[in-house]
């Protein structure tokens, strides 16, 4: 057989035509080419495949064995590349295609269910994936182009473009029944007193609540370190501590009355900034990635917080 490396769409579309119609006149017509392309066409492509297609005759044209071995996979070949303009088509229009979100845990845990919900209700077709890892690991998968986004603590790179997304505070949290609860208001002072649970030690969070404590000069009796902020959660119900946990993730709990924030007079407002990362290089954003930009910036966080939740 000789090479394929000549095969064109249209020799393959006037060879499915004629096998279709069962004549090069009645190909050309459907075509909209003259007889003579049509003929050109299937001449290459024989060429190309090295072997007759068509059996001629005055009563039209049918197709050799050749020309039926042939024939399903160019039907399949056709009907990829008509698929193929179709995803193109809605990438362009903002319609479809695939959106690759890298996000920090707090961020891919507590916030983006909500925003991915409502943004698969405007793009039902879009495919949507997230994957998960500390801000560093996040920044490793925008530069080497593993995801198109990434949500993460800012990190200074020299090949990504960020903009601030949304502020997450640090909130002291108890169980209902504590102290604590009943005051509604302490001073760090009063933390000595208590375990203090930590979770995630390679995170920032952890070693951000250290360093509270570290500046104020205070010893709490005593610490409790998880992995993750949902057992750091479960620890607090449990009265095993207290905790710093980002605001974000606590909320549902705040809002059933299984954690009760406490507002710690003396020690400043903590938040971490969250921003949104992209390779410097990649040019204007999509469609679709400018329409998860806009469902974020509408969901973000402290933008629908409820102002109990900041007592």
């Amino acid at each position: 057989m000789a090479g394929t490396e000549g095969l064109q769409i249209g020799q393959l579309e006037a060879l499915v035509a004629i096998a279709r119609v069962g004549s090069i006149s009645g190909a050309a017509e459907e075509l909209l080419v003259s007889q003579p392309a049509v003929t050109a066409r299937i001449q290459a492509l024989e060429s190309a495949i090295g072997s007759e297609l068509f059996i001629r005759s005055r009563a039209g044209s049918r197709l050799t064995e050749s020309g039926r071995a042939l024939l399903p996979h160019a039907e399949r070949a056709l009907a990829a590349v008509s698929a193929g303009q179709r995803a193109v088509g809605d990438v362009v229009a903002g319609t479809g295609g695939r959106l690759t979100i890298g996000a920090a845990p707090a961020v891919s845990t507590y916030v983006l269910p909500a925003v991915l919900h409502r943004f698969r209700a405007d793009h039902p077709t879009v495919q949507l994936s997230v994957r998960s890892g500390h801000s560093e690991e996040v920044l490793g998968m925008v530069l080497r182009e593993e995801v198109e986004v990434g949500l993460m603590r800012p990190i200074q790179h020299a090949q990504i473009v960020s903009a601030p997304v949304y502020d997450d505070e640090l909130v002291l949290v108890v169980h209902r029944g504590h102290a604590f609860a009943a005051r509604g208001e302490i001073r760090m002072s009063q933390m000595s007193t208590e375990h203090l649970i930590l979770f995630d030690r390679t995170s920032s969070y952890h070693e951000l609540t250290s360093s509270i404590f570290r500046q104020a000069g205070i010893d709490p009796r005593g610490y409790l370190e998880v992995d993750n902020i949902d057992a750091a959660k479960r620890m607090v119900e449990q009265r095993l501590g207290i905790a710093l946990l980002p605001l974000t993730s606590v909320q549902a709990e705040i809002g059933t009355g299984r954690l009760t924030p406490v507002r710690v007079a003396d020690m400043a407002p903590v938040r971490r900034q969250i921003v949104m990362v992209r390779r410097r290089d990649v040019g204007e954003p999509s469609l679709v990635v400018a329409d998860f930009m806009r469902t974020l910036e509408a969901l973000r966080p402290d933008r629908l917080r409820e102002p109990r939740f900041l007592a």
